[in-house]
């Protein structure tokens, strides 16, 4: 056999044999993430988050003293730190901004879509 048959056999078993389709949704399924962004609220989604990380240091008792005078515990004072930005720039550590919660870790992922999703469906009293 010449040396260019030899080659095109190799040619065609290697595509013959390499080339087949997958389906990228079996290959890959969707990773399910966990957080359910449907039905995002500020009475179920928004104040369990300000309950469980914020509220220590900024309810209305507490915030003269550790919370630098920002409360967090009514909807009024939520939507003006949200619309202002300080709340999301605060929860995603942005630079220019004071990380919270303040000696804690992050905020979950699933917890500061939750709180950016309430923002973006315009920070209803819900």
């Amino acid at each position: 056999m010449k040396r260019s048959q030899i080659i095109l056999l190799i040619t065609l078993i290697t595509s013959a044999t390499g080339c087949y389709y997958d389906n990228e949704e079996k290959l890959y399924p969707p990773v399910s993430s966990g957080c359910d962004l449907s039905n995002v609220t500020f009475s179920s989604s928004v104040v369990p988050i300000l309950q469980a990380s914020c509220l220590g240091c900024h309810s209305n008792a507490q915030a003269s003293g550790s919370g630098g005078g920002i409360r967090l515990e009514n909807y009024s004072d939520v939507l003006t730190w949200a619309k202002n930005g300080s709340l999301m720039g605060t929860v995603n550590h942005a630079t220019g901004y004071s990380a919270m919660p303040k000696g804690g870790g992050k905020l979950s992922d699933c917890e500061i879509r939750q709180l950016q999703t309430w923002i973006d469906k315009g920070t209803l009293n819900n």
